[in-house]
Parts: C-alpha cells; sequence; structure tokens
C-alpha cells in the first residue's frame, strides 16, 4: 500500500497512513469510505502520537476517537432531551465498574460493525487486530462492578433515563503477573496514555470536606467547618444503549487539589513534601480499588473514598434536580422523590443517606423531618450478601474523626428508629440490640452500614430468590416484621448484547437464522422458542460448529499467552473468578486433582478429557 510521503528540510518521512484516503472530517459518516476518511482525520489531527505514524495502536485511538464523535451528537441530544421533559431519572451509585472494552461494545450497540470493519480494511488492518490495542478500563474487579455496567447497558437500551456514578481510580484494583509460580501484583496501567472515551467536565467540580468540626449557628442550624477540602472533579464516560439514539452517562468523580492549597513559601524554603501535603492526600483518594484495609491509614482511605463518592455524586444530582425545577420557574424540594431515584449498589454507598441529610438540612435549610421524607423516599438499597461477617462496618471513633457531621445525623436516626421500635413493638425489646444502627460494644463500637441501609431506604433487594429469601427469614428477619412490604427480590441477569451477540458473532447469526428474528438480542425469552428445533441435526450441527470455533480461538490465546498447546476437541472447566476463599478456586483445583487420579487409576476408560483453567 502507498503510504504519504512529507518533506522535512532536506529528508522525506514517510507516514504509515494511506496516501489514497483522504483525512476529512465527518462525524457521522455513514460509509466505510466516509468513515475511513474520519479516522485518518483523527490519526493526523486528534494526535495523541508522534506524527506520521498508524500502526495498530494509533489506529486504535485514531478509530476510537471517530466513534465517539457519533456518540456525542447522541449523547448531547440525550442530555437536551432529559433537560426538557424532566423525568424522573435514577442515579446509580457503585464503587466499581467492570466496564470491559468499550470499542466493540459502542459499534455493535450503533449496529456499525461491519462499517467500521471494511473502513479499517481500506487502512490496512482488521477490526479484530484493532480492538485487542484497548485496554479494559480499571474500574472495578468482580461480579459487583460488572452487575452495575450490565445495569447502565441494560437501562440506556430500555431508553431508560439513568446515570451511573463512580471513581476514576488511576491504577484500578492490581494487575496480576505470574512470577516464579507465584502472583506478583502491580499497578495497572490503563490510563498510562488517556481514555479515549471519557470527557473531563471542567465545569462540573464541588468541593468535598473531611475533618474539621461543627458549629452550632445562632439560628440553631449546624454547620460542618474546618479539615481539608478536596475538589471531584467530572468525568463522563458515555453508555450507549442497543439500536436506541438513548445515549447515557457513566460520571467518574477525580479527587484534586486547588492550586491555593500549594503552599509555595514551603515549596521555595525546600519543604517540598508539606508543601504539597493536600495535592498528595487527594491524589490517594482514587489512586486504587479498594485500598488495603489492615491499618488505620488504610481504614481512613477507604472510607474516604466511599464519602467522596458519595458527597460529589449527591451535590451533582442536586444541582442538576434545582437547575431542572428552576428553569419551570419552581423549586420545591418535596418534589426530590418524584424526579429522582438513588441506588445503592451494596453498602460502599451507604453515606448517601446521612449526606443527603445534612446537604438538604445545612445547605437548603429543611427541617429534620421533611429531609427525613425526602430521604427514605429516593434512596433504595441492593444487598449483595447473607453472610454477617461480611456486612460493613465503620468504627465510630473513625467515623466521628473523619466525618463529624454525618456522625450526629447516623446517632440522630438510630436514636429516632429505636424510640419508634419501642413505642410501637414491645415485642422487639430484646432485638433492640442487634437491629440497631450503632453497635455501641465497649470493646469495639461500630456503625453498622447495612442496617442504616435498611432502616433510612423505602426498599431493599437480594439479588436471586434464594438469597432474598434468606435475607427476609434470616439476616433481615426482624426488618420484616417491621416493614413486610420493604423486602424484593431482582434476580440479576447479564447484558446479552456483550455476552452473547459482540462475544460470539458465529453462534448470535446461528440464533438469529432459526429465531427468524434478532429481537432476542434484547429479549432473551426468545430464546425458549429454540426447543422446538431439539432434534433438529443441522442445528446441532451449526451449533457444534461455531462452538468448536470459539474454542479453537481460546486455544490459540492460551497458547499465545502461556505458551501451552491445548487440544480443542479436550472439555474446557473454566472458572472465571477473582482469586478469594469464598469463590472456591482451592475446592476446584483439588477436584481437579481427585479427577486426575481417577483417570491414573482406571486409565483405558471413556472419560472425557477434561481442561480446567482458572482466570
Amino acid at each position: 500500500m502507498e503510504v504519504a510521503a512529507t518533506s522535512s528540510g532536506n529528508e522525506t518521512i514517510k507516514s504509515g497512513i494511506p496516501a489514497e484516503v483522504p483525512a476529512v472530517a465527518q462525524p457521522l459518516a455513514g460509509e466505510a469510505t466516509e468513515i475511513a476518511s474520519n479516522i485518518i482525520y483523527h490519526a493526523q489531527y486528534s494526535p495523541h502520537f508522534s506524527p506520521f505514524k498508524f500502526e495498530p495502536e494509533q489506529a486504535f485511538y485514531a478509530t476510537a476517537d471517530s466513534v465517539r464523535d457519533r456518540l456525542i451528537k447522541q449523547w448531547n441530544d440525550t442530555y437536551l432531551h432529559y433537560h426538557k421533559v424532566n423525568p424522573k431519572q435514577t442515579y446509580y451509585l457503585s464503587m466499581e465498574y467492570l466496564q470491559g472494552r468499550a470499542l466493540t461494545n459502542a459499534i455493535g450497540n450503533l449496529d456499525i460493525q461491519d462499517a467500521y470493519s471494511d473502513a479499517l480494511k481500506k487502512l490496512g488492518h482488521e477490526l479484530e487486530e484493532i480492538v485487542e490495542q484497548e485496554k479494559d478500563a480499571a474500574l472495578g474487579n468482580g461480579g459487583l462492578g460488572r452487575l452495575a455496567s450490565c445495569f447502565l447497558d441494560s437501562m440506556a437500551t430500555l431508553n431508560l433515563p439513568a446515570w451511573g456514578y463512580g471513581l476514576r481510580y488511576r491504577y484500578g484494583l492490581f494487575k496480576q503477573r505470574i512470577s516464579k509460580g507465584g502472583q506478583e501484583e502491580i499497578a495497572e496501567d490503563w490510563l498510562e496514555k488517556f481514555s479515549p472515551w471519557e470527557i473531563v467536565r471542567h465545569d462540573v467540580v464541588f468541593p468535598i470536606r473531611f475533618f474539621g468540626h461543627v458549629d452550632v449557628l445562632p439560628t440553631g442550624s449546624r454547620k460542618w467547618v474546618g479539615g481539608e477540602v478536596i475538589q471531584a472533579v467530572a468525568y463522563d464516560v458515555p453508555i450507549p444503549g442497543y439500536k436506541t439514539k438513548n445515549t447515557n452517562s457513566l460520571r467518574l468523580w477525580e479527587a484534586k487539589a486547588c492550586a491555593e492549597d500549594f503552599n509555595l513559601f514551603q515549596f521555595n524554603d525546600g519543604q517540598y513534601e508539606s508543601a504539597a501535603q493536600l495535592h498528595a492526600t487527594a491524589q490517594q483518594i482514587c489512586a486504587v480499588l479498594y485500598p488495603g484495609d489492615a491499618t488505620e491509614s488504610g481504614k481512613l482511605l477507604r472510607l474516604k473514598q466511599q464519602f467522596f463518592l458519595c458527597s460529589a455524586s449527591l451535590q451533582d444530582i442536586m444541582f442538576r434536580f434545582r437547575e431542572r425545577q428552576v428553569g419551570k420557574g419552581v423549586l420545591q424540594w418535596s418534589e426530590f422523590p418524584t424526579k429522582v431515584a438513588v441506588q445503592l449498589n451494596d453498602t460502599h454507598p451507604t453515606l448517601a443517606i446521612p449526606e443527603l441529610m445534612r446537604l438538604l438540612m445545612d445547605e437548603e435549610g429543611l427541617g429534620w423531618d421533611d429531609a427525613w421524607d425526602i430521604t427514605t423516599r429516593t434512596i433504595a438499597y441492593t444487598n449483595h450478601t447473607v453472610l454477617p461477617e461480611a456486612l460493613e462496618k465503620w468504627s465510630q471513633a473513625v467515623m466521628w474523626k473523619l466525618l463529624p457531621r454525618l456522625m450526629e445525623i447516623i446517632e440522630e436516626i438510630d436514636k429516632r428508629f429505636i424510640a419508634t421500635v419501642q413505642s410501637t413493638r414491645p415485642d422487639l425489646e430484646t432485638k433492640l440490640s442487634s437491629i440497631r444502627i450503632l453497635d455501641h460494644n465497649p470493646q469495639k463500637p461500630v456503625v453498622r452500614m447495612a442496617n442504616l441501609c435498611v432502616v433510612s431506604s423505602h426498599m431493599v433487594n437480594g439479588v436471586a430468590q434464594l438469597h432474598s429469601d434468606i435475607l427476609k427469614s434470616d439476616l433481615f428477619a426482624d426488618y420484616v416484621s417491621i416493614w413486610p412490604t420493604k423486602f424484593q427480590n431482582k434476580t440479576n441477569g447479564i447484558t446479552p448484547r456483550r455476552w452473547i451477540r459482540f462475544c460470539s458473532p458465529e453462534l448470535s447469526q446461528i440464533i438469529t437464522k432459526w429465531l427468524k428474528t434478532d429481537k432476542w438480542v434484547t429479549n432473551l425469552d426468545l430464546l425458549t422458542k429454540l426447543r422446538q428445533f431439539v432434534d433438529n441435526e443441522e442445528l446441532y450441527a451449526e451449533w457444534e460448529s461455531a462452538k468448536m470455533a470459539n474454542k479453537q480461538r481460546l486455544a490459540q490465546y492460551i497458547t499465545q499467552v502461556t505458551n501451552v498447546s491445548i487440544d480443542p476437541n479436550t472439555l474446557f472447566d473454566i472458572q472465571v473468578k477473582r482469586i478469594h476463599e469464598y469463590k472456591r478456586q482451592l475446592l476446584n483445583i483439588l477436584g481437579t486433582v481427585y479427577r486426575y487420579k481417577k483417570i491414573k487409576v482406571h486409565f483405558g476408560g471413556k472419560d472425557i478429557l477434561r481442561l480446567l483453567y482458572s482466570l
């Protein structure tokens, strides 16, 4: 393929950019030729690398910029529509999101895979080669984060007005490296260059206070003052729905200190660390997901992260509510629950409860009763565990030190809840110590975050029917006797777009062919219609062929990564879970040893060759 040549003095630099494809900005291009021109435009005029390069990495960023052009148009239109119509909007608060690669998902949801595949071929690249250049956003780790991401995809596809809120972790949890037969943990470098999908919103910045003290004003109201103040800066990531123009947002918060917090006098005096102390503190907040909490400083940092997420998100939500209401000539906080739904994904965002109370009372001037009514009608809680020891508890001493105003509010919530139970349910007198929010154990007084969620939310759900049944019959049984209609089940699922349609295109084509529709991609109930072909040999053959093709690709990948060759005709037994005791990897490997010994004893039988691979 010919390449463009550029004169530089007496030298001629050969570019990797095809000379026959002009660089033309066409953000909404539909044809492959036009898309190719738009990709080249970004390669030349949205420079992220040294000029005159178009290797796979450069091609990925140019392609992502091109796709982002299309998303921004839908994104802006969606935001303006929400602002005009002012619907009730859901806000999903989660400490983690396991997004996965965004390029495949974006072009799939926009239904432009073929056009981009053809465009890249014109530029000398294969789409599969380009998508491999993208690093996963290190914003999540396990099922909690993947659930959050699946929900965002589903809500966008259903045309629901819904945003996600999280933190912009610089290094994620960790990147695993196997060295000398063991695991070595190193920082994840997903932002080493940059993410082409996020857009920083320099005009969306909120102050987040830590430490300090509470002043009582002459009016009797209370004000949290002093301490240290960190700025929360918004970074937005588009969440496109499948074959719809609806494009929602995942808003991530970055922690920064103000320029005036840099002590120039100390710096020039050689006191470099103390001069930039608050800047270093700010960088710690969003450095990693789930920092180690074996030390007091680690516990303090985790609590900082949780409050940082909650306070920034609620200030943003309240700003948007105020903006939309004032635009209609009225501002009534009593209408807040009719326009805002806040869903807490596990107990990590529990501090949203006392923080919403604080903002309504201390910043907006509402009384306790009105603020409590608004808070309880706004917030709902998803529980993820039935193990009492796994429920979050925070030291009261640490809470008083870091978040004094919130502890005052939590203390008052606990006091009023206990008073209500004593007056209405005297039969629960012996259960008060277990259902109250504050555990006053003299050895280790703590705040029970799950109890705070249950008491303060209008709805509590489990994530599977059995799980929800155990919550109602065991873990939260006493609460159920107080609020029998508060507890629901919401069985979690997955998005069929990422996990079937895009990751297994051959299998998807077979399903669509036999169902004579692709509507199953948004309605998995339609898959039950495949049962009518249960004895169809032709379908069996096609299905087996698609599965074998996938196994061959996986076998090639395993060989590439581990230098171990495997037979795709073996049965693949793969466990994809984070390493943890309760994920039972140890039990799984013991089962592998058992089967291996059994095969040795019964060698010559008809056992199926089985490959076990733990990811």
